[in-house]
């Protein structure tokens, strides 16, 4: 079966992988190297649900392709430093030509930095917030195929953790940016059946230590 039909295309080492990085360099070490992979670490789990933010309307491609820029102008998205930007702050950003220069987007970052500090006081950290909202095996389909994907751009999780982080006055955390957010940070393992990854990805999230 054809990649249409599985999802599935062959890199350039011959090995399967899921279709959605067209074997572009730099998309195919995204998807061999960071999507689906647990992550713990505060400032990247901040750094990833801003960035999706920031794709709504556009493609991740396009996203990945500036965020060495994105890192350089939001100090690295140390949350602490980002919820101390100023007015001027959101001027210099809505200029830099070498990031997504929306204003509301970049407002809405800041925002989110604010949110993160105290939802970090409140969890203990955000890894423990978001974590908090992995799926359990019975939210989760046996397998992950591409019918499974086209038709799940959210889920119940994704849902619930959309309506918390907006309760807590976060922006731009709508359902979908949220799952594509669980997605990228190993809450869930999306790679396909028959991807090359997908056991290597669900080895590491049974090596994972949960954070408490």
């Amino acid at each position: 079966m054809d990649d249409k039909e599985t999802g599935l295309i062959a890199g350039p080492d011959g090995q399967k992988r899921c279709f959605w990085h067209g074997n572009l360099p730099d998309y195919l070490h995204y998807h061999d190297h960071e999507w689906g992979r647990p992550v713990a670490d505060d400032t990247r789990l901040f750094e990833k649900i801003c960035l999706e933010g920031f794709q709504s309307g556009l493609s991740w491609l396009t996203i990945l392709r500036k965020r060495d820029n994105f890192r350089e102008a939001f100090d690295g998205f140390d949350f602490e430093r980002v919820a101390n930007f100023s007015e001027a702050d959101v001027e210099r950003l809505v200029g830099n030509a070498g990031i997504i220069r929306h204003r509301g987007k970049i407002v809405s970052t800041i925002n989110n930095a604010q949110r993160a500090r105290e939802l970090a006081d409140e969890a203990g950290s955000l890894a423990a917030f978001f974590w908090g909202f992995e799926p359990g095996p019975a939210e989760r389909p046996e397998t992950v195929d591409l019918a499974h994907l086209r038709a799940n751009p959210t889920t119940a999780v994704s849902v619930r953790l959309s309506k918390e982080l907006k309760k807590r006055g976060w922006s731009f955390v709508g359902p979908t940016t949220v799952y594509a957010f669980m997605q990228a940070m190993g809450l869930v393992n999306d790679h396909l059946e028959g991807c090359v990854c997908r056991h290597k990805v669900e080895a590491e999230r049974k090596a994972f230590r949960r954070p408490a």
